[in-house]
């Protein structure tokens, strides 16, 4: 940077950065969040330090002087290590309280909000009063035993403090939140960085891979840490504050910022006020967790899939920073769909450094109203997508660019179109080397013809060397053709020909997923082989046949033909079909489920989410995507996420594993 352009980028920030301030601490208000004007003080932070001559006694930078591991056995949880639904807004909170008070319209409710730590939960079981066992959460119903490493917490009591308590009841069970304060989170990386390795990301990850290291004197060095929060075990406690009570005198460390609310107001307050010493704790916290403070009316409300009624976790926003967009290049996929994507100054975001954000389509651009150039807001959404939520206009140069989508391919050069009703553009050229790559990578995907140990580095490889130009040439490749390849010996090169050969076997569903035909995803390529049977039937079908099966309307219809009636796809797709065995449809094991429509969140504990939506599907039901009306059960893992609030306000009928398979 120059250092004019210098000079007038400090004056902006200086400006910028005063105006927040003075809305945050003289008027009580927020425009952007604290994350974001951090990430704004801190570039001008070092813009200061790169240009010491532009610093003036008025600058904020001078107010201030100076699923479980094979490695541990298995524990299975007396009681199930439930999770928390999440809540992002005060509506979500407001609504939690409405459907508890259609389940118990009678009860009176107080609440207890402690904080919510980002750690990794624990259970404890001590028998006589002496530490028995330390497992993970695990899956819920079964976790791992760290015992061994759980002993070196200083935190962790090896015989619990009250001996009346203990000698009360034989078996006690605490559970709480493992964790790594940010003091020794820094000492850590610090020793890392003297000894020229990387740094850890965050203290939740190192923690918990930590707890699960093999060697016990590695754990005892990192100086873990453990708060509690609940007591399974009934010790007479009525309330969760007096659960809270028992804890501290059973000698364990709980939350000190925990309160006791009368009413939701005091909640709300309680959210607020924790957020604003957030950064001043000494471990991380993502948010609090509010429950119902009555034991007897907690139980009494129950458990849905597997989150209990009457607690919920209130989330702060997602974790923010400033960034500029220094350019915006598009991307094309498989279907020749062109994304813009915002390549951006590298910026730490939620932990990990972001350099590119989606930005979807044009019509996002202009919603936006964003410029190359931009200095801009980026958020990660539950702490995975990076994306871009403002523009901040007040910082503009006058050198920003507008952004064009282009009128040809960046990759081959031929012509675009957009066609009407759609906000996407296209690349027109079937042949785009783009597309071809994006295709072969889904050709050969795990829902596709699943070939193992074939993956997008070696799909380049064999396309930069012009061994593959159709799917087709995959499955003429030699143990010759490969071994000249970087990375490959005579056991490779035989693997990888074998697994193409396991290929060639494949049901005429996946087959169909496989060619990656617009608006054809995996249901609609089961519904598809299921009222055709063949390929050849399903190549001479005509739009309003295809347009009769369940949910499939004009464009899918419109896509499938247009597919098939292409003259010059025609000769590689009947070579494709040459070299494999395309197995028809089979009959289903049963027709229980016909006619129901399923959906399936979080993680389930005895089969994947794939191998569940193949049993739906063998048993007559169908799939769906996404939490509707149409929806008629939504099955539920270990953390669910949104869909389950979602279905709860659509009536959709929400069933645990346990109970779907009690279905079959």
């Amino acid at each position: 940077m120059k250092k004019s352009e210098a000079k007038i980028r400090i004056d902006k920030l200086k400006k910028e950065i005063n105006h927040h301030r003075y809305l945050y601490h003289v008027l009580d208000r927020q425009e952007i969040s604290e994350a974001a004007l951090d990430s704004l003080k801190d570039e001008l932070f070092k813009l200061e330090d790169q240009f010491p001559e532009f610093v003036t006694a008025d600058s904020p930078t001078q107010r201030v002087a100076g699923e479980p591991s094979s490695q541990f056995s298995k524990v299975k949880h007396s009681q199930r290590m439930l999770s928390l639904n999440d809540a992002f807004s005060s509506e979500d909170v407001f609504g939690w309280l409405e459907r508890l008070k259609r389940v118990d319209p009678n009860a009176a409710y107080d609440f207890f909000a402690e904080t919510k730590m980002d750690g990794l939960a624990l259970s404890l079981v001590y028998l006589n009063g002496v530490l028995e066992t330390g497992a993970t959460r695990g899956n819920g119903e079964v976790g791992e035993d760290v015992t061994v490493n759980v002993r070196t917490i200083e935190s962790v009591p090896l015989q619990l403090a009250s001996e009346g308590l203990s000698k009360q009841v034989a078996r006690i069970e605490v559970r709480g939140e493992v964790y790594l304060s940010k003091t020794d989170f820094n000492k850590i990386n610090l020793e890392r960085e003297k000894a020229g390795e990387p740094a850890y990301m965050n203290p939740r990850n190192t923690a918990a891979g930590t707890l699960r290291q093999l060697d016990p004197k590695l754990v005892a060095a990192r100086n873990l840490r453990f708060m509690a929060y609940a007591l399974p075990t009934n010790l007479g406690q009525e309330t969760h504050a007096e659960e809270h009570q028992l804890l501290k005198e059973l000698g364990f460390a709980t939350d000190p910022l925990a309160v006791t609310c009368q009413k939701v107001d005091e909640v709300f307050d309680f959210f607020e006020a924790t957020g604003k010493q957030r950064d001043n704790l000494d471990y991380q916290i993502d948010g609090i967790v509010v429950q119902v403070n009555s034991t007897a009316l907690f139980q009494r409300l129950g458990v849905v899939g597997k989150a209990p009624r009457a607690a919920i976790a209130m989330k702060f926003p997602a974790e923010q920073a400033t960034s500029i967009v220094e350019d915006i290049q598009i991307q094309v996929g498989r279907t020749g769909v062109l994304t813009p994507v915002a390549h951006l100054r590298p910026v730490r975001v939620a932990g990990t450094i972001v350099q590119r954000a989606t930005l979807h389509n044009v019509d996002e651009i202009k919603r936006l109203g964003l410029k190359i150039g931009d200095t801009v807001i980026v958020e990660k959404a539950g702490d995975i997508i990076p994306d871009i939520v403002e523009v901040m206009v007040n910082l503009r140069t006058g050198k920003e660019r507008p952004f064009k989508m282009p009128k040809t391919c960046p990759v081959c050069a031929e012509p675009t179109s957009r066609q009407d009703g759609e906000v996407a553009f296209y690349c027109t050229n079937n042949d785009c080397l783009a597309k071809q790559r994006e295709q072969f990578y889904h050709f050969v995907s795990k829902k596709g013809l699943d070939v193992d140990g074939l993956g997008p580095r070696i799909i380049d490889q064999l396309m930069d060397a012009d061994l593959i130009t159709t799917p087709a040439d995959l499955f003429k490749l030699t143990k010759e053709d490969v071994l000249p390849l970087e990375g490959f010996a005579e056991l490779a090169a035989e693997n990888l020909i074998e697994s193409l050969n396991k290929a060639r076997v494949v049901p005429l569903a996946r087959f169909i997923f496989a060619l990656g035909i617009r608006h054809v995803g995996e249901q609609t390529a089961l519904d598809l082989a299921k009222q055709f049977g063949s390929v050849e039937k399903l190549q001479q079908a005509t739009p309003e046949q295809i347009e009769t099966i369940h949910d499939l309307g004009p464009a899918a219809a419109s896509s499938l033909t247009k597919y098939f009636s292409d003259a010059a796809r025609q000769k590689y797709f009947n070579e494709l079909i040459a070299q494999l065995q395309i197995q028809k449809p089979q009959q289903g094991a049963s027709n229980k489920l016909n006619g129901k429509s399923y959906l399936f969140t979080g993680t389930l504990a005895s089969m994947t989410r794939d191998d569940a939506k193949a049993l739906v599907r063998d048993n007559g039901g169908q799939v769906l995507s996404a939490v509707s009306k149409n929806l008629d059960y939504l099955v539920t893992g270990d953390a669910p996420g949104s869909k389950v609030e979602k279905a709860m306000h659509l009536g959709v009928k929400i069933l645990t594993e346990k109970e779907f398979l009690g279905m079959l």
